[in-house]
This record gives C-alpha cells, structure tokens and sequence, in this order.
C-alpha cells in the first residue's frame, strides 16, 4: 500500500505541531532544572543562617562554669608537667639548643 498525497498533506501539517511540542518539553525540562537548583540554592542558603545547638551540652542544658577560677597559661602547664612526673612518665633531656645571644636585640630603622 504507497503513501497517498492527501497523506503527506496531513502529515506535514501536523509536523509543526508536533515541533512545537517538542520544544515545550525540552524547556520545560530546563525551567525543571533551573528551579530545582533555586530550591537547593535557597536551602543551602537557610542551613548556612541557622543556628546550630551546641552538642556538648549539659543535662538542664546549660554549661557548667568552673568555680576556681580560669588558670592561666603558666599553671596549666606545670600541673600537666606534675601529672605526668607523677604517674611516672619521664620524656628525655635534651641539650638546649645553640642561640645567638645578640639575635633579635639589635633594631635597624632606615629611611
């Protein structure tokens, strides 16, 4: 059975209409993209401005202050250096190392 002429005629006549179609899928499917990539953007956006809880919190969920005091930098060596003699670890002495007595004490300023 050929192809009759009335059938071309037709079959022409819908092929634009079938073009059209095609080309409102197609961007449809980009516009598709686009906004899934705006909601990420955007979720991204409110994860980054929210305030996170801390993860060391306390039961009534507050942190606890310690009541001596803060220690200084000194004091919280030297009881890390009594803990450690204490419980018998001991690190090898070592020479100290060789310094140039008159480095850092001289300031040259020119103009």
């Amino acid at each position: 059975m050929a192809i009759q002429p009335i059938d071309l005629q037709a079959l022409l006549a819908q092929l634009d209409n079938v073009a059209r179609t095609q080309l409102a899928h197609r961007e449809g499917l980009a516009l598709q993209k686009a906004l899934q990539g705006v909601q990420l953007q955007r979720k991204v956006d409110e994860q980054v401005k929210t305030v996170h809880e801390a993860q060391n919190v306390g039961d009534d969920g507050t942190e606890k202050v310690n009541d001596q005091g803060r220690k200084g930098y000194g004091e919280g060596r030297r009881d890390k250096n009594a803990q450690g003699k204490a419980s018998g670890e001991q690190k090898p002495v070592r020479p100290p190392a060789f310094r140039d007595p008159g480095l850092g004490k001289n300031v040259d300023i020119n103009f």
